[in-house]
């Protein structure tokens, strides 16, 4: 099962937008709200991987870049609205970001006297998905020697009826 959160035409930037959402895609919904309440108090920088050019170089295992603050509380709280989906839908928690995208909108013009400049915009998609509970290697190892008992006592039945 997997819940969709779908926000269009936020007065936000595309080249921070996309950098963010490939920072927080993977990780679990827990995580990625946790990452983005870091950066929005700037202890965390996003890593900008394509949108670089001009990006200075932050402190920690990265080369550039920011703290896009506004764009991080509009993914926020789409990202929440996503986990409310989620739950309304009857799926049990810890989620997964499957996807996060960012695509463009229509870039209308500014109001008043802006000198002809238009508006940024962004549409923001998240997809949650359920995490499904892994099967330790120990009980799979465990559930294999049962079949493998199984297995040699029907030979064995086989050979005595033989």
């Amino acid at each position: 099962m997997e819940a969709v959160a779908i926000s269009s035409s936020l007065p936000i930037s595309l080249k921070q937008s996309v950098e963010i959402c490939n920072f927080i895609r993977g990780k679990t919904s827990d995580k990625g709200k946790r990452i983005l309440e870091q950066v929005i108090e700037k202890k965390i920088a996003v890593p900008y991987k394509r949108y670089m050019h001009g990006v200075g170089h932050r402190p920690g295992k990265m080369a550039s870049g920011r703290y896009p603050i506004n764009a991080s509380m509009h993914i926020l709280s789409v990202l929440k609205s996503a986990e409310s989906n989620a739950e309304n839908k009857g799926m049990s928690s810890p989620f997964q970001i499957s996807e996060a995208i960012a695509n463009q909108a229509s870039r209308s013009w500014r109001s008043g006297r802006h000198r002809r400049r238009k508006r940024k915009s962004a549409h923001i998609k998240i997809v949650l998905m359920e995490i499904r509970a892994k099967v330790k290697p120990a009980e799979a190892a465990g559930e294999k020697k049962v079949q493998k008992e199984k297995q040699a006592e029907k030979q064995n039945k086989n050979r005595a009826e033989k």
